[in-house]
């Protein structure tokens, strides 16, 4: 029982810790949803972190990161797809999007997701530099431009 009542005070000190950072530079709200995503790092990114946190490299991250996507960016064998979607994705829905991707690319994904609300539904893939569009967003806005385009032709 004091094991689970100290891993507790642990987890509560962590998670203040976490706060007080997080409202003391405005971003409790990004960094909420960060923390969330966080359990879905492969075991090689938390190493990676863990070495730079031990290191004291932390600031290096978002070099890091512009480093990495640039490495797998050149690799051709290897494509880098945004994935924006209006909810998060399910383990069955992003391995299907993954086959999709590298269909459309001849080549293995990298998925990085997107999540954006105001597309409504749906789902855009960009990569390689082409976008496919598929949102309910852009599809609403076609029928409205196609509508207007009647209403106004139909006027004359």
């Amino acid at each position: 029982m004091a094991t689970s009542r100290k891993h507790q005070e642990k987890v509560e000190s962590y998670a203040r810790a976490l706060l007080d950072a997080s409202k003391a530079e405005g971003r409790a709200i990004p960094d909420l949803v960060q923390w969330r995503h966080a359990t879905k790092f492969s075991p090689e990114v938390l190493a990676t972190l863990a070495a730079m946190d031990a290191d004291e490299d932390n600031r290096l991250i978002s070099e890091v990161y512009a480093e990495f996507k640039r490495l797998v960016d050149a690799d051709d064998s290897i494509v880098s797809v945004t994935v924006t979607t209006a909810v998060e994705m399910d383990d069955e829905l992003r391995a299907k999007v993954g086959a999709r991707a590298a269909e459309i690319f001849d080549a293995d994904v990298y998925l990085v997701e997107r999540i954006e609300p105001s597309i409504l539904g749906g789902i855009i893939l960009e990569g390689r530099g082409e976008r496919y569009d598929a949102s309910i967003q852009t599809q609403l806005t076609s029928v409205r431009r196609s509508l207007s385009a009647t209403l106004v032709g139909g006027a004359s």
